[in-house]
């Protein structure tokens, strides 16, 4: 199963990563951290995400991620999709509320592999 395929990767990348605790970027985010993954927080408006430096885009990573995790508006998504196609991100992996048609047609017209889940029931 390509969900199953996704959380055996160990390098993933959170778009949409944030310093609210209380919001699913920062959930998410420490979360994965927490179990053990290689976790890079990616949002332009921060520095930092729990204590962690945080990076602009995907680009400019230290490493390229094995799966990103969106959570952005579809609206948002878009370019950091084009961004990880480039870069050779093979998987996506959507949180509720980030992806509409427009978005799952650019996944497939790029070539990659997309799970519509909460990442945070399936690494329970």
């Amino acid at each position: 199963m390509l969900e199953e395929t996704m959380l055996e990767k160990k390098v993933w990348a959170v778009v949409g990563a944030n310093q609210r605790q209380e919001k699913y970027g920062n959930m998410i985010y420490r979360k994965l951290k927490n179990k053990g993954y290689e976790v890079y927080a990616v949002n332009p408006v921060y520095d930092e995400v729990e204590g962690d430096k945080c990076y602009k885009d995907l680009s400019s990573l230290p490493k390229v991620p094995e799966v990103i995790n969106m959570v952005v508006s579809p609206k948002r998504g878009k370019a950091f999709l084009d961004e990880a196609a480039r870069l050779g991100v093979n998987y996506v992996w959507l949180q509720p509320g980030t992806h509409d048609d427009e978005i799952m047609k650019q996944i497939e017209d790029l070539g990659l592999k997309a799970v519509q889940a909460c990442v945070l029931v399936a690494t329970i």
